[in-house]
């Protein structure tokens, strides 16, 4: 029994989606540039429930300092700005009674070097589960009675390549984001 394409195919895909949820992650970190993502993860309270910013607000970037929040709802305007006060963005809203800025103010090198140091351990973290992944399908792979020691061999090395080019990709958008947040 060889052993099924579709095997690998869906490893390749549990990595993937570990690849876009550590990009996910990293794109809201702050990099000195105005950038809507950034606010992806604030959570405003807002007619009894938490919801997404952007989801009762339009976000633009006019410039690259600046982020400017439209609220649909102008009473939710106080409720946005606390949110944004209580996160861990550093960033003080300006509220004129219409909109939110939001200026971004340049990283100062201690900062910078904080920033890398989560880049790298969401990167770390994101490696665990790649190969958390490996682990279990070299674990089915040993499971399976039905294929010979030669075709496990094969297996194993199979899965071993492909983790080993999801942790390249990991390691390339590690060095792009650190090389973005060191850029003065």
């Amino acid at each position: 029994m060889v052993i099924e394409q579709k095997f690998f195919s869906q490893m390749e895909d549990r990595m993937k989606k570990t690849l876009e949820s550590v990009k996910k992650e990293l794109s809201s970190i702050r990099t000195g540039r105005a950038s809507p993502t950034l606010l992806d993860r604030i959570k405003v309270e807002c007619y009894g429930t938490d919801m997404d910013l952007k989801q009762i607000a339009n976000i633009s970037s006019p410039e690259a300092k600046l982020l400017i929040i439209q609220p649909w709802d102008k009473s939710q305007l106080s409720n946005i700005e606390k949110a944004i006060l209580k996160s861990d963005l550093g960033i003080n809203p300006v509220n004129d009674g219409n909109i939110i800025r939001l200026g971004i103010p340049p990283l100062t090198e201690e900062r910078r070097k904080e920033l890398v140091k989560i880049i790298r351990r969401k990167i770390e973290e994101g490696k665990i589960v790649l190969r958390n992944i490996r682990r279990d399908v070299m674990e089915d792979l040993k499971n399976n009675q039905g294929i010979s020691e030669d075709q496990l061999r094969r297996g194993e090395s199979q899965v071993q390549k492909i983790t080993d080019k999801f942790i390249k990709e990991l390691e390339e958008i590690e060095s792009g984001k650190e090389k973005e947040i060191m850029e003065v």
